[in-house]
């Protein structure tokens, strides 16, 4: 009736440290999607879940037992750049360790990929105090000949080089976290190797537009898919023996942990966290979706994780809106620069098809995924980013959500289109319940 007031929902949102609030009409909203894991809470503490996992490894002899009678014992861990919670995690390998062979010569090898390497600041923050004075540490540099050596090539053909010192460990383990990964299927296990202690070439190489492409190189899938192919045969072949992997609700809080052969234990880990973060909705003409907040909504480079999930239900057509505060703006120059210097999405991706493996740049398949999701729905951006800069990334920007929404209603021409809402687009899989044949399969 004329006069009678809408109603309206308000949802939170995590939008860099704080969170963005949303009022939307009740009658609009399909659905509200969000991970389980926050409403999980576990049987044991963070430390005792991590001891008890290491006691009752998956598909190996204990760690403990593997140290005996090694003389060069390798750890890898995740760089900053990561949530891995290694000041619980890494005291409890060590002392594992350190419990079979007591003077075992112990290196912990920061896995940076071909990330920038980490500040005194940043590994305390890590660490600890007592790790970083004590133990010896080494970052990896995936341009530094000297640490690295070749191994010959991958399943597929590119070369495979890796760290020196993993390599000639004489037990290489690693600690790690699973979640979704937007093309790797989950991240975790095999993934501490290639992409984490391999050279810039053989990243590259691994995240060719190909293997981008493939539709098997999707959220949550593993089956089939050519970088996890290619990964697991490089954790094998460096002699990966044994991992540490936990799971983590969204304040970084472990919620289980699964220890031993680098595919088996992952494969349970994979198991046990897909009931979790798999959401099933039909699709719709506008999508909100964020990047859960800080640390991975701080540029646009991180936001295409999120974007993703929204991909996988947003009707072709519809609207995405999505919100990251994006404080350090685009995130990568070529990223940058592939949007900025070509406005056809079709072109950017026939390029990127069009460029063998081996001259795979850096950034390609954030920009060859980004151009993918612009293809199949228009983009709406919610940041702190200027509005120019949005708009040459080929997006549009918008101050709110509910500007968000009055502008998804323009390029739509409608005002009635059901939305749906994903509250971390990162930590959730994301399966369309109606369309069958696209990428929002997943097996």
């Amino acid at each position: 009736m004329e006069g009678m007031e809408e109603i309206t929902e308000q949802i939170s949102l995590p939008y860099g440290r704080g969170l963005l609030q949303a009022d939307i009409s009740k009658k609009r909203i399909r659905a509200v999607l969000n991970t389980k894991l926050n409403r999980y809470v576990p049987e044991f503490s963070e430390e005792e879940l991590v001891r008890k996992s290491l006691e009752h490894p998956i598909g190996s002899k204990r760690l403990r037992e593997l140290a005996r009678g090694r003389q060069r014992i390798v750890v890898i861990t995740s760089d900053h750049t990561r949530p891995v919670p290694s000041r619980i995690t890494m005291p409890l390998i060590l002392s594992e360790i350190r419990e079979g062979n007591p003077g075992a010569d112990i290196t912990i090898l920061v896995a940076t990929g071909c990330h920038r390497g980490m500040t005194e600041a940043e590994m305390s923050a890590k660490f600890g105090g007592d790790i970083v004075g004590k133990e010896k540490i080494v970052v990896h540099d995936c341009d530094d000949r000297e640490q690295l050596v070749d191994l010959g090539y991958l399943p597929s053909g590119g070369r495979l080089i890796l760290n020196r010192l993993a390599v000639e460990a004489d037990l290489l383990v690693a600690e790690g976290f699973i979640e979704p990964h937007f093309f790797a299927g989950f991240s975790g296990g095999r993934k501490s190797v290639l992409p984490g202690v391999a050279a810039r070439e053989t990243v590259l190489y691994n995240h060719n537009s190909a293997f981008i492409a493939d539709s098997c190189a999707r959220t949550g899938r593993i089956q089939g898919n050519p970088l996890h192919r290619d990964m697991l045969y490089a954790a094998r072949r460096a002699g990966l023996a044994f991992i540490v992997n936990v799971v983590l609700n969204s304040d970084h809080i472990i919620l289980n942990c699964f220890s031993g052969d680098c595919d088996q234990a992952h494969i349970e880990g994979r198991k046990w966290l897909l009931p979790l973060c798999k959401v099933s909705a039909d699709p719709s003409d506008i999508v909100i979706v964020t990047n859960g907040g800080y640390p991975l909504d701080q540029n646009m480079y991180q936001a295409v994780k999120g974007m993703t999930a929204a991909e996988t239900i947003v009707k072709k057509g519809g609207v995405i809106i999505m919100a990251a505060r994006s404080e350090d703006g685009h995130g990568g120059e070529a990223f940058y620069r592939t949007f900025r210097e070509e406005a056809d999405e079709d072109r950017i991706l026939e390029k990127f098809l069009k460029t063998p493996a081996e001259r795979t740049i850096v950034d390609q398949w954030q920009s060859q995924i980004f151009a993918r999701v612009l293809k199949k729905a228009r983009g709406v951006y919610i940041s702190d980013m200027p509005g120019q800069l949005v708009r040459e990334m080929h997006m549009i920007p918008a101050g709110s959500v509910e500007e968000g929404i009055r502008t998804a209603d323009r390029l739509l021409g409608r005002e009635d289109s059901l939305i749906t809402v994903i509250v971390d687009g990162v930590s959730v899989i994301t399966e369309c319940s109606t369309m069958k044949g696209d990428i929002c399969q997943n097996n």
